[in-house]
């Protein structure tokens, strides 16, 4: 069936299976049930649980303050269905079928949303009390060794190794951060950035060590590259992550230079009758002038909407987001708006050094991008300023007593 085809009509008895039962399959199917869908959806998760929300996982899950983070959908209600502990294996796309453990299901859209899978730290695996934190097995296995206070080395100073290490902290733990870079976030911000948010790790009793390459990783201790022995009762590696395509090779389904699905501007995946959203895909943004890669529950959130109308809809819908993530860390909340990659100019609005301060960036005299640090009103309208593409004032800009909404250029 081809897509215009599909679009046809009434969607009632066409199949839509969507792999992966995270947020963005989650959300593909809420939406498809809320755009008016009648045909069939199948949602398959590789894990047994029932569909969860992963940001809970370094937070209340993980320090026991919840058992888990189940997403508040009734898909018996929307006439889900959900083929859960089931792991995809490959994909037909000339036969519209999708091979899995169970057999092959056949489809007449298909909806990759597999997300991505942590980079592992070589000569890790096997090693006891190595630990990820990806999924709710792995908050569920650490849980335990924040409540016994174990001295732990954290591995990367990202921001999935900053959140551990906050919750960490807060358990009692020692905590030791090691970083190869010479700063935290440093493939996410400049070093001017993240260099008064390297203070917060001595501020809450951590340790951050840079320059600091793992060597190798033994029962109780971590080796780095200068020779330091650091004990460990729990290692936890956070050193980034990938997305989860390699079961698509061989499908014809095109992968970039990071294994994510080459989704276009309406995220089709380039083969008839497939799409790509969330973190297994990257998206073409005429915004910014180049391909993105967002690895954040926003990206998962949003995407769907647009992949829903498209299933639905005669009108291909065009999905070009700002960007958005927020993180909770040593106290502090940090949101991020936009994608700084193209900006010529920085500006700061309050002191770094104190507790609340936002980073503008600027192309030209276009805001493209903020980071705000305990300053939400300062990103909930600068989000929307990168939206309307308004011009700003760059010396209004720079006062923090001032709305940013106040600071646009004539």
């Amino acid at each position: 069936m081809s897509e215009h085809t599909a679009r046809e009509g009434t969607s009632q008895g066409r199949r839509v299976v969507v792999v992966g039962a995270g947020m963005a399959g989650v959300q593909t199917a809420v939406a498809l049930r809320e755009q008016g869908f009648r045909g069939a959806v199948t949602l398959i998760g590789a894990e047994p649980h029932q569909p969860y929300d992963r940001p809970p996982l370094s937070k209340a899950v993980l320090l026991g303050k919840a058992e888990g983070s189940a997403f508040e959908v009734d898909f018996e209600s929307l006439g889900v269905e959900l083929r859960l502990g089931c792991e995809a294996l490959g994909v037909r796309p000339a036969e519209h079928e999708l091979d899995t453990e169970a057999g092959p299901v056949p489809y007449d859209v298909l909806v990759l949303a597999t997300g991505a899978e942590p980079v592992l730290l070589p000569g890790t695996e096997g090693v006891p009390g190595v630990h990820l934190l990806r999924t709710l097995d792995d908050a569920e296995r650490l849980r335990p060794v924040l409540a016994r206070q174990h001295e732990v080395v954290v591995v990367g100073a990202g921001w999935i190794g900053a959140e551990f290490a906050t919750a960490a902290r807060e358990a009692g733990c020692e905590v030791t951060v090691v970083e190869a870079a010479d700063r935290p976030l440093a493939g996410a911000l400049p070093a001017e950035v993240a260099a008064p948010m390297a203070r917060w790790y001595a501020d809450a009793g951590a340790q951050l060590r840079t320059h600091a390459r793992v060597e190798r990783v033994e029962p109780g201790a971590v080796l780095i590259a200068d020779g330091t022995r650091l004990p460990a009762g729990a290692v936890v590696v956070g050193i980034g992550a990938r997305p989860a395509t390699g079961w698509l090779a061989g499908s014809g389904i095109g992968l970039g230079p990071h294994g994510e699905v080459l989704a276009d501007a309406h995220l089709r995946a380039g083969v008839e009758d497939v799409y790509a959203v969330g973190d297994c895909a990257s998206f073409p943004s005429a915004r910014y002038g180049e391909r993105l890669l967002v690895h954040h529950w926003d990206n998962a959130l949003q995407g769907p909407r647009t992949v829903a109308a498209n299933i639905m809809g005669e009108t291909p819908a065009v999905y070009d987001p700002v960007p958005y993530f927020w993180s909770e860390q040593f106290g502090r909340f940090v949101q991020y708006a936009g994608h700084h990659a193209g900006a010529d100019r920085l500006v700061w609005r309050g002191d770094p050094a104190g507790p609340a301060w936002t980073v503008c960036w600027l192309r030209g005299d276009r805001l493209v991008a903020l980071l705000a640090v305990g300053r939400p009103r300062d990103l909930a309208q600068g989000r929307r300023l990168i939206e309307a593409g308004r011009s700003m004032d760059a010396q209004a800009l720079s006062d923090p007593g001032r709305p940013l909404k106040d600071a646009t250029a004539g």
